[in-house]
């Protein structure tokens, strides 16, 4: 009767298939554990359609909300920056849950946990479209940060384990479905729901979804043997106090620095130092600690795992860039509302839809590294096209680029997450799939506030050189206003038309000034993509056998 001897040791773990008796034959490179599929009972299609349910639903309610926060702001009397305490305070209970769900999935059953983590989500949704105060919404969205921030690593652990190794880039296909393509459908459905009916719509959709996923989780998902008889030991109140504090420093400071000035704001440096005492604090913690919440010692142990984090939090950071600033510019510049903004943007989900079944067909047929230097490429190239943007382009002028851009994330997510966790154990695949995303969020986080911070200095920079270019004396200069000044003298009277001139022609400079600031954000954009598509090559090469084993040179 044959039988499988896993090693321990995650970066170089042996597998050996020998009869009962017979010594392990010799190994001349390394190889990892040909894992059976966690849900044998189930088709694994099931099963991940059952879980990508909660996960798309989870993810689509983040972009959703985000398009709402003008309209939630009139309709609970609150100010644009404390509106933007809805997408705060989600994300701050969001990323403190992400990297602890492998505890709680241990402790109390992954099936029950998840199938725990979607009531919790949806109750809170029906209770965010319902809130009649900021403050109620705000209470809600943190309920509903804390049962959404399983949703995917769960998911992601779940759909891993479902497959053997050889067809993990099909399922990593799946889950990209739902972290690639609703981030692009979100501002589109967003603005759809919001012109339409309401705001509230957007939080009440995610009611039926929720329903159904629950019902299919509770009938296709199963836990694993090792679930089951798991003894997590007790809970790290040390480590999740220090991963509250510093995951929350950190989303604060991002949400709220450009607003104060950065370093200027006294509490700002504060609350700097506070999130490198307690980041530092929870390493040294989660490496010394015998059973930790977030057993860090997996990115020390194993090389792919390592490397697949640092490019998911390049990825995170700059899709999330892209998916920001192009609605923005299209609002801010060229003056679309929101729902026409995300009607332009969202050819890039046709994009990912397309490449997404094709990259889980040829992942283990072709080096992942390729796949990943292929990708950022593209995308580095899609990226310098957005930079050539200006004011007198259509709604389609960015058609194909947009699409592109869909398409090379499928060759980025997919071989991430298959060369990530294709050394890792099934045991050690919820801990390692808590961290991968939570990198990801934070990459995305990271991103979107640079990204902002520097639209609004580099307009500044080119609002100050375009004013110093322009002779106030030149014959252009004083045509041009003199023509403006008579339009608007017999349209406001001759005492208004000069100041009036001038005020539309400092709004020309100004809209200028913001165009030349979203062409320095996707360049930059660029050359982080080139970056990491070079940093691919720090992957060890992983190839799949016959026998099912895993083999890493």
């Amino acid at each position: 009767m044959a039988t499988l001897v896993e090693s321990p040791v995650l970066e170089s773990p042996v597998t050996t298939v020998a009869d009962a008796g017979a010594q392990p034959p010799a190994r001349t490179h390394t190889e990892a554990a040909a894992v059976p599929a966690a849900n044998p009972a189930a088709n694994p299609w099931i099963a991940a359609i059952s879980v990508m349910l909660a996960t798309f639903m989870e993810v689509l309610d983040t972009a959703i909300a985000s398009v709402a926060l003008p309209y939630i702001a009139g309709s609970l009397a609150a100010s644009n920056s404390e509106a933007t305490w809805v997408l705060t305070s989600y994300l701050i209970a969001n990323a403190v849950v992400l990297p602890a769900s492998n505890w709680f999935a241990l402790q109390f059953g992954r099936k029950r946990f998840l199938i725990s983590c979607v009531c919790i989500f949806t109750f809170a949704s029906f209770w965010c479209g319902a809130a009649p105060s900021l403050w109620i919404l705000l209470l809600a969205r943190v309920v509903q940060g804390a049962g959404g921030g399983a949703l995917q690593p769960l998911s992601q652990a779940i759909l891993l384990e479902s497959f053997p190794p050889k067809k993990r880039g099909a399922a990593m296909a799946l889950f990209g479905f739902g972290v690639v393509v609703a981030p692009v459908l979100g501002p589109t459905l967003g603005g759809w729901l919001t012109d339409s009916w309401s705001w509230r719509y957007a939080f009440y959709i995610n009611i039926p979804v929720g329903i159904l996923a629950v019902f299919m989780i509770s009938r296709f998902v199963h836990d694993p043997p090792y679930i089951k008889n798991a003894k997590p030991g007790p809970f790290d109140n040390l480590g999740f106090g220090l991963l509250c504090l510093w995951t929350g420093s950190l989303q604060i400071i991002l949400d709220k620095g450009q607003e104060d000035d950065w370093f200027g704001a006294v509490w700002i440096r504060w609350a700097v130092a506070i999130l490198i005492t307690s980041l530092a604090w929870f390493i040294w913690h989660s490496l010394k600690a015998k059973q930790p919440l977030v057993d860090l010692k997996i990115l020390a142990r194993n090389r792919n795992f390592a490397v697949g984090c640092l490019l998911v939090f390049m990825l995170g950071f700059a899709i999330y860039i892209t998916v920001a600033m192009m609605p923005l510019f299209y609002q801010e510049v060229l003056g679309y509302t929101a729902l026409t903004a995300g009607l332009v943007v969202a050819p890039r989900g046709i994009g990912s839809m397309v490449g997404l079944p094709l990259v889980g067909i040829i992942s283990h047929k072709v080096d992942n590294r390729w796949l990943l230097t292929c990708g950022f490429g593209v995308f580095g190239l899609c990226s310098i096209w957005f930079a050539n943007i200006n004011t007198g382009i259509s709604p389609t002028t960015m058609l194909i680029p947009i699409i592109v851009t869909g398409f090379s994330l499928s060759f980025l997510f997919v071989p991430i997450g298959t060369m990530c966790t294709s050394t890792v154990t099934n045991e050690q695949m919820g801990n390692a799939t808590g961290i991968f995303n939570l990198l990801r969020n934070i990459g995305g986080s990271i991103g979107i506030s640079l990204a902002s911070t520097m639209l609004i200095r580099r307009m500044t920079f080119h609002q100050t050189r375009i004013a110093a270019t322009v002779p106030l004396s030149g014959i252009w200069f004083e045509q041009h206003a003199s023509q403006m000044s008579a339009y608007f003298s017999r349209q406001l009277g001759h005492a208004a038309g000069h100041p009036a001139a001038l005020a539309m022609m400092y709004m020309q400079m100004q809209r200028q000034a913001m165009l030349w600031g979203f062409v320095d954000i996707f360049r930059w954009t660029a050359l982080v993509s080139f970056t990491a598509g070079g940093m691919a090559w720090l992957f060890r090469r992983v190839t799949h056998e016959k026998d099912g084993t895993v083999k890493v040179h």
